[in-house]
């Protein structure tokens, strides 16, 4: 429980049901925000924390800690409060499914190596974000088979089985596009759609640069459903992951 804004709420006589009629969210969403870790998205916090009439980092000290890229936070504001999360990946492994030597090694192979282990420990923080909530999100991966073939084969071994115990989980479901597929139109690049507790839905995208938000999801959702259809069942996908015998 987060006893700042606890008592912010009561020192302004506020209830969530009040905050989130102000606001414009649901009143779940607003219950949320005194539960210890849960922060309010980008564009509701400085309203809040006005209507408590408290500073931002009263209410929610962490905020000013955290070290992901500045262009990735908005992001995971909406991906921490998603009631349902689609990702596809072509070339590595969903952040929120790598374990976390597997994280080290694409985090040092890239911009952000100088500060690998502040950023290793931001995602990691961020699968807690998502699956270890009391509700846990549904989740929905579909990944590429060259993603699973890119990388030493005893990182790649620790990463699949826990690819594997994932996907057994029940709000879990994770997909493989087998290179037997062929073409599809995933190869323009990876993505993810979140279902917000307004019931919207937003999409994500990366590129060399940096990722981006966007509120035009009907291409992404034509591609998602496209890719799907292409993968395994969730079951072949656990068999395929166990089975391991396209890694040799």
């Amino acid at each position: 429980m987060n006893r700042a804004v606890m008592a912010a709420m009561n020192e302004a006589g506020e209830t969530a049901e009040s905050l989130a009629g102000q606001v414009g969210v649901d009143p779940k969403t607003a219950a949320r925000w005194a539960s210890h870790g849960r922060v309010p998205q980008t564009r509701h916090r400085a309203q809040v924390a006005a209507i408590l009439g408290k500073d931002i980092d009263e209410l929610w000290p962490d905020v000013l800690k955290r070290r992901e890229p500045a262009w990735f936070r908005a992001w995971t504001d909406i991906e921490r409060e998603a009631v349902g999360l689609r990702c596809y990946e072509s070339s590595v492994i969903p952040g929120l499914l790598q374990t976390e030597a597997y994280a080290r090694a694409v985090i040092t192979s890239g911009p952000l190596s100088a500060d690998a282990g502040v950023y290793v420990e931001t995602r990691l923080r961020r699968q807690e974000a998502v699956f270890d909530r009391p509700r846990p999100p549904m989740t929905v991966f579909v990944i590429d088979e060259a993603a699973l073939r890119r990388g030493p084969a005893d990182l790649m071994s620790a990463q699949i089985d826990h690819l594997a115990a994932m996907a057994q989980r029940p709000n879990v479901m994770v997909h493989v596009i087998p290179l037997g597929a062929g073409l599809h139109p995933g190869q323009a690049g990876p993505f993810v759609l979140a279902a917000t507790t307004d019931g919207e839905t937003v999409g994500y995208l990366d590129d060399q640069a940096a990722g981006r938000i966007t509120n035009d999801v009907a291409p992404l959702w034509a591609v998602s459903d496209t890719v799907r259809s292409v993968a395994l069942p969730r079951d072949q996908t656990v068999e395929f992951l166990r089975a391991r015998a396209w890694m040799t």
